[in-house]
């Protein structure tokens, strides 16, 4: 620490709040209004997140139960076997997704404006 001056530390600390800051910004999202599930590639439904409800959608291995509330949804019971859409749990934030691969549903919350994600680029 004898080698610091003054001037260093404030450029560290600085540097540290702009990385906290740009963190902050670019992992904030926009909560969801919809969600959007679908089987076999095609939309079911598109559901506003603004009341209780529960949505069954059937697939090759069985039938997804989908959870809906008010600013969230949810997997809740799939018949996948590792059960890898039901362990997303709930999702809030637009871009969000749940993809149960095996039994071919998935369940997407959208917002006022388009996610994107890398595969948009």
């Amino acid at each position: 620490m004898g080698m610091l001056r003054a001037g260093d530390v404030g450029v560290l600390l600085a540097g540290g709040v702009g990385v906290v800051a740009l963190t902050l910004w670019a992992w904030s999202g926009e909560h969801g209004d919809t969600a959007v599930i679908r089987a076999a590639g095609q939309i079911v439904q598109t559901i506003p997140l603004t009341r209780d409800q529960s949505v069954a959608v059937d697939g090759p291995l069985g039938t997804t139960r989908i959870e809906i509330a008010p600013g969230r949804a949810r997997v809740a019971a799939d018949p996948s076997p590792r059960q890898l859409c039901v362990k997303q749990g709930w999702l809030t934030l637009s871009g969000q997704a749940a993809l149960c691969l095996p039994n071919q549903v998935s369940l997407e919350i959208r917002g006022r404006t388009p996610a994107y994600d890398t595969l948009g680029y």
